[in-house]
């Protein structure tokens, strides 16, 4: 699939089961499918996020997230990058209660997810959406507190402490796998559909996510009705996202940003 960099396909489907694949129309509005006016199950789909590098055979990710409404919360979660060997992240409630989080190759080998021990900030690798020079890049080299704190030698040893570029729900993905230590958005916040499914993936990998006041951010994204679904296209959340609390509160302590607060305006074509 592809679409224009500067268009957004993001779309809530409420269906109260699933048959064949939900469809993107191109709209954030939610859509009731089926003969059920009121189902339990929604479905959230962005059928390409970071487009303006997927048009450039870069990166392409797709994500989709059941969440269900008796249980506030989500069930399953996939997030998929068409480019690279590592294909699909998934995180899903088992029938035993417990949440769980996978991995699937292009050679179809699946390996569950379980996140590595924290390491200190010295040695951590933290990414951030910090493409766009102004909105992203600035804020984050501003943080002068955490910069010193990722280049100080401690007592794990030298400072390797690093920051990269990531994007959307796979920058927690690659949280949940071990490929990186953290991401954090401070300065606009993501939107649900950017946010919420890499976020039970991770959550399922034992991960953790706080907000800015330091507070663990809840599966709960209070969909309770369409109105709700609806207001909720319209926030945007900040955070910080770390294979265990210890870091992120480490990372929150280094942190020059305002309290978190969910903000509207979530339109934009990217995080």
């Amino acid at each position: 699939m592809q679409r224009r960099a500067n268009r957004r396909c993001e779309d809530w489907q409420i269906a109260g089961h699933l048959r064949g694949r939900p469809s993107c129309r191109g709209s954030s509005d939610p859509r009731v499918v089926g003969p059920d006016p009121d189902p339990d199950l929604l479905i959230l789909v962005d059928p390409l996020d970071t487009s303006e590098l997927a048009v450039r055979a870069l990166h392409g990710y797709t994500h989709v997230m059941l969440y269900s409404r008796s249980a506030a919360r989500p069930v399953v979660a996939v997030v998929g990058d068409i480019y690279h060997h590592l294909q699909l992240f998934i995180g899903c409630r088992h029938d035993d209660g417990e949440d769980r989080a996978y991995l699937v190759t292009a050679d179809q080998e699946i390996h569950q997810l379980c996140t590595r021990a924290p390491v200190s900030l010295s040695q951590a690798l933290i990414t951030n959406y910090l493409m766009r020079p102004a909105e992203r890049l600035q804020p984050i080299a501003r943080q002068q507190a955490l910069i010193d704190a990722m280049t100080a030698s401690g007592p794990d040893g030298p400072a390797r402490g690093r920051i990269g570029v990531d994007f959307g729900s796979i920058s927690l993905c690659h949280v949940a796998s071990g490929q990186t230590d953290a991401t954090v958005e401070f300065a606009k916040g993501f939107a649900i559909w950017d946010l919420a499914p890499g976020h039970y993936i991770l959550h399922a990998a034992g991960g953790t996510v706080i907000d800015l006041q330091g507070k663990e951010m809840p599966l709960d994204y209070g969909l309770g009705d369409l109105a709700d679904v609806a207001a909720a296209m319209d926030k945007r959340r900040k955070f910080i996202a770390a294979t265990g609390s210890s870091l992120a509160q480490e990372i929150l302590e280094h942190l020059d940003a305002p309290p978190a607060e969910d903000r509207s305006g979530a339109g934009g074509a990217a995080p």
